[in-house]
């Protein structure tokens, strides 16, 4: 059985290759081809969590499943938070042939998904981009977010004026942008015109009146139902994307808390980013509308990047980094033509 570590994943699964992979991921998983139970939650203690996220690419494709824990405390340890593997199965035999480092797949995956909903909902003259938060997943959506805008400024917001600043004196020498760390979240998202909101907050760290019309924002730091990262204004005011709508009905929390005030039903929820992608569903309707897609995560993300790797062994990376997007978007297509017998997803 092979094992594919993190130093290999980051080396390997490139923005340029991910991105792609992600794109035809959602997509398959809107069209109703892949097959995937809601994520299982065993909580342990205050900010520690154990989860199991099994999957399947389609009734003839890879499968496997996610085991992933989540302890918040890790940042401070200067760790990652999400630790774990995710372990493939043949789809011919049935035998696992492959682990492969959770943590780093889903920091890069992460982004990478939000990147494609980036893409499809922002304004194409967004420039400017906004990151309350930062931690491990600030740095993967400066790095994807650039890939699909081209962007001219990046702020930084989080509760250590003094981590912000690092943040952006690192990511500034990293990605040739000007990122500067601001006071406070609303004189961060004041001139946004994208947000990524990738904080472990328990209760609201952005308010909808702080945001101006025409912004897309990316709700990913909340991935159960509990913590919310925005106000019900926000929520109310949004055109809101969900990555699966199912999923967000059971654990989005920032929809569950508008939902249970009364301010908003389950038509609140416009569609999925699959959907949008496929031209089912419009996307931004109008140059002043609020967007927002909220992030759950789902193993057929993790699947999608970590067969891609698998398939692609080790001794072909240089060639495979050297054809870039192309060769990726010939991957992801290939992982999502593996479902050979389609099917309707039930109701």
């Amino acid at each position: 059985m092979r094992f594919i570590g993190r130093e290999e994943v980051s080396r390997r699964l490139t923005y340029d290759i991910c991105i792609p992979l992600m794109r035809n991921a959602m997509m398959a998983l809107s069209r109703g081809e892949t097959r995937q139970l809601l994520r299982s939650i065993l909580p342990l203690s205050e900010g520690r969590m154990f989860g199991i996220m099994p999957g399947a690419m389609g009734a003839h494709g890879p499968f496997g499943a996610k085991l992933i824990s989540v302890f918040h405390g890790n940042f401070e340890r200067g760790i990652q938070s999400h630790q774990g593997v995710i372990v493939l199965f043949d789809p011919e035999s049935g035998a696992p042939v492959c682990v492969v480092h959770a943590g780093e797949i889903t920091a890069i995956r992460t982004a990478a998904v939000s990147a494609v909903a980036t893409d499809a909902l922002a304004r194409k003259d967004a420039r400017r981009l906004a990151l309350l938060g930062y931690g491990e997943q600030a740095r993967t959506h400066a790095r994807a977010i650039s890939k699909v805008r081209n962007l001219e400024s990046i702020v930084v917001w989080g509760r250590s004026p003094q981590r912000a600043r690092a943040f952006a004196e690192e990511m500034s020498t990293e990605l040739g942008v000007p990122v500067c760390a601001a006071p406070s979240a609303r004189e961060a998202v004041a001139e946004a015109g994208i947000v990524c909101t990738v904080t472990s907050a328990s209760e609201p760290v952005l308010m909808g009146k702080w945001v101006r019309r025409g912004t897309h924002i990316n709700l990913v730091g909340s991935s159960y139902a509990g913590p919310a990262e925005v106000d019900n204004d926000l929520v109310v005011r949004s055109r809101f994307i969900a990555d699966s709508r199912a999923s967000v009905l059971a654990a989005g929390a920032e929809f569950l808390r508008a939902k249970a005030a009364g301010l908003i039903d389950d038509d609140h929820i416009v569609g999925e980013i699959g959907q949008i992608l496929l031209g089912e569903i419009e996307s931004r309707r109008d140059a002043g509308e609020i967007t927002v897609y909220k992030s759950l995560g789902h193993v057929v993300q993790d699947l999608a990047a970590a067969w891609a790797l698998y398939s692609q062994p080790g001794e072909r990376a240089s060639r495979t980094r050297k054809s870039g997007s192309k060769d990726a978007a010939n991957t992801g297509q290939r992982v999502s033509e593996s479902a050979s017998q389609r099917r309707k997803r039930p109701n």
